[in-house]
């Protein structure tokens, strides 16, 4: 973050997803200094581009004037966004969604990437997922999603879900940042499958916030089947605003993970990071 502004990329299809995303970044930004990208992606192959003069030029196999009728669509949608809504900033790119998402934001450094999603369950989690989850796994920049209207959110709370026998130095700039604007209480949550050496958990909570820099945190040990449902359980249970929690980007078919899942399910915004 330079000069405590926060970068935020908002990708966009013109759904009301990511005008969740946006009302939602609006609001912090009454307390934060944001600066926000609307981001919008053509779906199209490698064999199509755009000039620096935002010409589409392909290889011949594909329509370029289908192609300029769908960039021109979306450069209309994406003016109205920019007319309504002062300060903010616009761009289109052409390419694969998850992968021009991911790149813009670390090509431009960006501090956060806030997304709507309408998450994803059974059949079409397991082979498909959502673009946010995708987002999330393969992003260095930390990721907001967000499922509903949270335009009024007032950022008390903040969980912080980690096992904290790895208590490394993380990349948690952003949310130092939010606890220092909103005055916002953490809470340190780890989840365990069994009765733990709560003692030794809590020792490692404390080695974390200092290698972290945190001054204070409530600590939290809940014993649940996986964490997803722990957090599920604590968060009907206490006051919380948003979820912050790392992934190690793993996720897929065949590795099940927790950021992922909760990502997909909790109703709660959830802001992901890539643990180092």
């Amino acid at each position: 973050m330079n000069n405590n502004t926060i970068k935020v990329l908002i990708p966009t299809d013109f759904s009301v997803q990511s005008e969740f995303a946006y009302q939602m970044v609006k609001n912090l930004s009454k307390r934060s200094e944001m600066e926000v990208t609307f981001l919008h992606i053509l779906d199209a192959p490698d064999t199509v581009s755009l000039s620096p003069e935002k010409e589409i030029v392909t290889c011949g196999e594909i329509d370029a004037d289908y192609v300029k009728t769908q960039y021109d669509m979306a450069a209309n949608k994406m003016a109205d966004i920019k007319r309504k809504n002062a300060g903010v900033s616009t761009d289109i790119v052409l390419g694969n969604t998850t992968s021009q998402i991911v790149d813009y934001a670390s090509d431009n450094n960006y501090d956060l990437i806030a997304m709507g999603t309408k998450g994803s369950s059974g059949f079409a989690e397991r082979l498909i997922g959502s673009e946010a989850q995708h987002v999330a796994r393969k992003s260095e920049v930390p990721v907001l999603t967000l499922m509903c209207d949270r335009s009024s959110l007032d950022l008390k709370n903040i969980l912080l879900v980690h096992n904290f026998e790895e208590n490394d130095n993380q990349s948690l700039d952003l949310l130092k940042s939010f606890i220092k604007v909103h005055n916002t209480s953490l809470h340190f949550l780890q989840i365990t499958q069994s009765d733990s050496d709560h003692a030794k958990v809590k020792s490692n909570m404390d080695v974390f916030a200092k290698n972290n820099n945190l001054e204070s945190f409530t600590p939290h040990i809940l014993v649940d089947s996986n964490v997803e449902e722990g957090v599920t359980h604590f968060e009907q249970m206490h006051d919380v605003d948003i979820v912050c929690i790392g992934t190690h980007g793993k996720g897929g078919i065949l590795h099940k993970s927790a950021t992922e899942r909760l990502i997909n399910h909790l109703y709660k915004p959830v802001i992901s990071y890539k643990i180092k």
